[in-house]
């Protein structure tokens, strides 16, 4: 019985919430002679600030043209902007900036549904040994990261020198298919000096501090417990984790934050990739402070990383690469 009744006051509360905020939207729209969406567009500057209000306004809009809208082709945008213009009865000759505004923001919103489903597309795709495309891609990862060492063969122990587990990294790719692969290339292949730095640092050993001399104990065991790995990680299934760290924020909407304030209009898989090699730069950073004992504690301090990018990514006015702004015409490099 209980339950029963905090159902049904939940409900009427519901409906008494919504009903409320139908009447003030229309007083407000009365008294300002403005829709929801025009408040949005003026009140608020470009970027995930106006975005997401824009998203959730026509999310949960009664009105069929406007929640259609946020799943509509890219090249539909502009005709349905006119269309939403013309329902609204705003004169576009007389609010020209609000039409470029919505615009704007639409496209960043079709675009990042677009974004995932190009994504979700990579990670299905599993790694075909077979395929030269593949074959041509892990090729060149191995030169950008070891360009003065040859490779001895395609099935070979060397591959563990650049962080991936066996004889044959295929394996490694199980996970998250070629969109590891596509991922760890861009990185070795747009910010070389720095993955290259980070390689080098991930096969350094952390030497460990014994509180005896060396003269108490024999040679052997001083040596095996000084030179035990402890920082050491592996480069690449470093990277592969890292991949899937930021599908997650991905297709969980978190990483709209990021994307909408980076992006001008259509969030692109490169603004992806260059959010993959910020985010391997900042774990790497985290990885040193957190200073763990073994790379048994991979797990917990990739799970405090991610929870501090999350809660980052909750200031809609937060940028994760520093370098982009959603101004800019042109993307750069990390």
């Amino acid at each position: 019985m209980k339950h029963f009744l905090r159902v049904v006051t939940q409900f009427f509360v519901f409906l008494y919430c919504k009903c409320l905020w139908r009447g003030l939207k229309f007083v407000v729209r009365k008294f300002t002679g403005r829709c929801e969406l025009q408040r949005i567009c003026y009140n608020n500057k470009h970027g995930a600030r106006r975005t997401l209000k824009i998203e959730s306004s026509m999310r949960y809009s009664k009105n069929e043209l406007l929640q259609s809208a946020l799943s509509v082709h890219p090249d539909k945008v502009e005709k349905t902007i006119d269309d939403i213009m013309a329902l609204k009865k705003i004169n576009p000759d007389t609010n020209p900036q609000l039409g470029i505004s919505l615009q704007a923001s639409l496209l960043q919103i079709v675009g990042y549904r677009s974004l995932v489903s190009e994504v979700e597309k990579l990670r299905r795709e599993p790694y075909d040994c077979d395929n030269t495309e593949h074959e041509e891609m892990l090729m060149k990862l191995w030169k950008e990261l070891r360009p003065d060492t040859p490779l001895t063969g395609r099935i070979s122990k060397q591959w563990c020198e650049i962080g991936f587990q066996g004889s044959d990294p295929k394996t490694d790719f199980r996970g998250m298919g070629l969109l590891g692969l596509h991922n760890l290339l861009y990185f070795a292949e747009h910010d070389k000096a720095t993955a290259l730095q980070m390689l080098h640092d991930s096969l350094q050993p952390k030497h460990k501090i014994t509180h005896r001399k060396p003269s108490e104990v024999n040679k052997p065991e001083w040596e095996q417990k000084n030179m035990d790995k402890a920082i050491g990680y592996s480069f690449a299934i470093v990277g592969i984790n890292i991949t899937d760290l930021a599908y997650s924020l991905l297709v969980s909407g978190a990483l709209k934050t990021h994307l909408y304030n980076v992006a001008p209009e259509m969030p692109s898989l490169l603004h992806f990739q260059q959010t993959f090699c910020y985010l391997m730069q900042e774990f790497h950073r985290f990885w040193i402070e957190e200073d763990p004992s073994d790379i048994m504690e991979f797990n917990r301090v990739r799970s405090k990383f991610h929870r501090r990018i999350l809660r980052q990514l909750k200031n809609p006015d937060m940028a994760l690469c520093p370098h982009f702004s959603a101004s800019d015409l042109h993307l750069v490099n990390l």
